[in-house]
């Protein structure tokens, strides 16, 4: 059974019929709408993942960064103190303009800096102690395969006429909520809401017309996900996922390993310059 024949089944109607000579138009539209779908599950799943990443990516990364600039700053101040260049003092101040705090810092490293500095967890990183593993950067399988039912099943554009379109649309902002929280409970509970839900009224059969409007609508819908794809792709931290895309929090350990070498080489440096 095709995934149409499921949402009439679903809601207890019998299969519509189409005008003459439209079947074959509905087909090619009902096609349309499962391809987009499933599209947009894709794109969506990508975001989610790319969000998430960013926020690990600052949140476990951050301090180190910071950290960087600190010596990179005192390095550039050392050499100035010692040359008494012009030049080398100009460096020396822009490398600190670097190190001042930016607005909404404390927001952006979710809690790795407090009213006494660095939390234990930033400084145990710094230090190659022992921290707590770090979150998972995807929703689990469950939450995914969760995910995209719901998807196939509520989509706005599956709406049998644009009076349900609302209702689906506000659900789909609920179910895509929990699904970046990865929360599989919360997603098996809208499951089960949807499944006791109203019943769908039947689709009236449609014209040739508006078959034609909704393939060309689901056409430019495509290019839209198309384009939030490329950006999602294009970004930097879009870019280290397809470096890892199956191991995020691998690639985010072996980040921090480099970033700890490069501390470590400029430690060295500020000390060969200020012993």
């Amino acid at each position: 059974m095709n995934p149409e024949a499921e949402t009439e089944a679903e809601a207890g109607d019998e299969p519509r019929a189409e005008e003459p000579g439209t079947e074959r138009l509905a087909q090619a539209v009902r096609s349309a709408e499962q391809a987009l779908i499933e599209f947009e599950i894709a794109v969506e799943t990508f975001r989610v993942e790319v969000e998430n990443f960013s926020r690990l990516h600052h949140q476990r990364l951050g301090p180190m960064y910071a950290r960087l600039d600190e010596l990179d700053a005192l390095i550039a101040e050392a050499v100035a103190a010692r040359s008494g260049d012009a030049e080398d003092t100009r460096r020396a101040r822009e490398a600190r303009a670097l190190v001042q705090p930016m607005p909404g810092v404390d927001d952006l490293l979710g809690g790795w800096i407090d009213d006494s500095g660095m939390s234990p967890e930033a400084t145990a990183m710094l230090t190659e102690q022992r921290v707590r593993p770090p979150a998972r950067v995807r929703p689990g399988d469950a939450a995914r395969r969760a995910y995209r039912e719901l998807v196939r099943k509520a989509h706005p554009d599956l709406a049998p006429d644009e009076a349900d379109r609302p209702r689906r649309e506000a659900f789909m902002v609920r179910v895509n909520a929990a699904y970046a929280d990865g929360d599989e409970a919360l997603l098996q509970e809208l499951a089960e809401e949807w499944a006791a839900g109203p019943v769908p009224a039947q689709r009236r059969v449609s014209r040739g017309e508006e078959l034609y409007a909704r393939l060309e609508w689901l056409a430019q819908r495509k290019d839209m996900l198309s384009a939030v794809a490329a950006e999602l792709e294009g970004s930097a931290i879009g870019a280290m996922l397809r470096m890892a895309p199956e191991d995020p929090d691998g690639l985010l350990v072996e980040i921090a390993d480099g970033l700890l070498a490069q501390i470590a080489e400029r430690e060295a440096h500020l000390a060969s310059l200020t012993g």
